[in-house]
């Protein structure tokens, strides 16, 4: 689907108007509802619009990524908006990652789709007498669950951010919207579990059931796995501790009711463990090659993902500034960097700064996965002759403007095919939402959670550390319940890092005021003889307090709807 740039629009306009703007294949969100049901294609332009409002997180803040707001990177830029989040600048009125209106244009159109796709009303009149009639009215009612599932992603994404949202299931008229009120966060999840029940009941296990061109469409392993990851944020700590909120008083807004933890664990793992226990497809297949992950559109191991046609964009933000046009934007952080493990003989151990055979050579022997992350000094890169030169006078350092502030770039993602000149070597882009690695830990978490010493949470561990292509150790049998936690929450780190888990894991497990609030943090390299050395520095204070927990709700919404509740400490 190509991406285009959205207009925040009030969810007054949303919800009641629609939106003026043009979706994929020109979609006019105006039509009347006969109108969308006289034909076939107005049902299937109406349905990509519902699918056009998925994210898409290489270039969700202004060409940098959440990525950029965590302890995973800087954004070089700095006058970038992202800045406002590490500042801990943003308000109410100026969020820079605020999606409150642009998923509520998306339930919007899934409630109209849901309210037009009945194929008793759909002009089918052209297909009758030929094969495709019957086709057709099956695709219709497919459709109709490929939306539930996409409202329940919609509602998903909201209130890991807002908390309880108001659930709005039909499309509303002007007074329905200024009289809104938000549901509870118990309410929101039980609705999201449910519609993802329906969806995955009704639609076939993967895409690969579809024709080729079908593709990224929702399948019954996106619908079990969004309930996998719902289940799991509400079994964490951030939706089971309302003491944060101090002075809130509607602590079911953002808060679910004191209950059975291990309970709530149980789900969240049983939710997993029916993902796992799907036919065997390649989406539910671990991919043992890291790097085709992110190059490869659907590639093994993908169960939902958006992407985009052939371009550049990514390359150009990306890109080192020692390549022509490179603007060097999303650079690692030392913070994630340190955490990859060192192997020393054939034990992987924690890198040290302090360990003069760690410092000497910091690159040597570490997680194959950094590699295939992070561009370092030294890194050969694309086909240049002249490796990677982070150091100050380098081709890729200072003082050259937008160089790395870090020491590293970012090879995630990158296509380094591309030329940056002449626009060869262009590729696809995909943004994974789910894929088969984030089951097996979600599965791992939960059970150590409420089961710790199950044999399954060695048995889904291992099968993302010691998969082909990564080939880490597995986990150790005799480490108690606090040391696997820590295992699976930095296991969680590495193997999704830049994929947008980092900024919610931190918040849901309730880390976010220790490891938002350290020190960024870079490294000095210096161009010596006979090898370079490197100094690890303090690069920039962050600042992340409690009220960021959960995102504020839109100024602009609390005037218009009147009965919504602003979220705690952010009046």
């Amino acid at each position: 689907m190509k991406i285009k740039n959205t207009n925040y629009i009030f969810l007054i306009v949303l919800l009641v108007c629609g939106s003026c703007q043009k979706l994929d294949r020109e979609l006019d969100t105006d039509l009347t509802k006969n109108q969308l049901e006289s034909t076939y294609n107005s049902l299937q332009s109406l349905l990509t619009g519902v699918y056009s409002t998925l994210p898409y997180g290489l270039t969700q803040l202004d060409r940098a990524t959440m990525a950029s707001a965590t302890d995973e990177a800087e954004f070089t830029n700095e006058t970038n908006r992202v800045q406002l989040i590490n500042q801990g600048a943003w308000t109410a009125i100026n969020n820079p990652a605020d999606v409150w209106g642009a998923f509520y244009q998306g339930i919007r159109r899934a409630n109209l789709f849901l309210e037009t796709a009945d194929p008793a009303k759909v002009n089918l009149d052209i297909f009758k007498g030929t094969a495709t009639y019957q086709v057709r009215i099956d695709e219709i009612k497919r459709w109709e669950f490929e939306v539930r599932f996409l409202r329940a992603f919609y509602y998903f994404e909201l209130i890991k951010r807002y908390g309880g949202v108001p659930i709005i299931t039909k499309t509303l008229n002007e007074n329905d919207v200024a009289n809104l009120k938000r549901n509870t966060l118990e309410e929101c999840v039980k609705f999201i579990a449910e519609e993802c029940d329906l969806a995955a009941a009704n639609l076939p296990v993967s895409s690969g059931a579809y024709l080729a061109a079908d593709q990224g469409r929702a399948t019954k392993a996106a619908a079990l796995t969004l309930k996998s990851r719902l289940l799991l944020y509400a079994a964490s700590d951030l939706f089971n501790t309302p003491s944060w909120a101090t002075g809130f008083t509607n602590t079911q807004l953002v808060s679910l009711p004191a209950g059975d933890r291990a309970a709530r664990w149980k789900a969240a793992a049983d939710a997993a463990k029916a993902v796992i226990d799907l036919p065997a497809v390649p989406a539910l297949t671990a991919n043992t090659n890291y790097r085709t992950l992110f190059t490869t559109p659907y590639a093994t191991g993908v169960i939902f993902a958006r992407r985009t046609e052939a371009n550049n964009e990514f390359e150009l933000a990306n890109f080192s500034v020692g390549f022509d046009r490179g603007q060097g934007g999303i650079t690692p952080s030392q913070n994630l960097v340190d955490d990859y493990e060192i192997r020393i003989g054939t034990t992987w151990v924690d890198f040290d700064w302090n360990n003069p055979a760690h410092s000497a050579t910091p690159y040597t022997n570490r997680d194959p996965r950094m590699a295939l992350t992070v561009v370092t000094n030294g890194s050969s890169f694309q086909s240049r002759a002249v490796p990677i030169q982070t150091f100050t006078g380098g081709l890729d350092g200072a003082p050259k403007p937008n160089a790395t502030k870090t020491g590293y770039y970012l090879r995630k993602y990158v296509n380094e095919a591309t030329n940056l000149t002449t626009g060869a070597g262009n590729a696809v882009h995909s943004w994974i939402y789910f894929r088969i690695e984030e089951v097996y830990l979600n599965y791992a978490e939960a059970l150590n959670e409420y089961a710790p010493g199950n044999a399954d949470i060695k048995i889904y561990y291992d099968r993302v550390r010691t998969r082909a292509g990564v080939a880490l150790t597995g986990l150790s049998t005799t480490e108690n319940q606090v040391k696997v936690r820590d295992r699976i929450r930095r296991e969680r780190r590495i193997e999704f890092a830049f994929e947008d888990h980092r900024a919610w894991d931190a918040r849901r497990w309730m880390i976010a005021p220790t490891v938002f609030n350290a020190p960024l943090r870079g490294v000095n390299v210096t161009n010596t003889m006979p090898a370079p050395t490197y100094t690890p520095f303090n690069l920039e204070a962050r600042n992340f307090t409690p009220k960021m927990y959960l995102f504020p709700i839109p100024l602009n919404e609390l005037n218009i709807a009147k009965g919504l509740v602003q979220n705690p400490l952010w009046q």
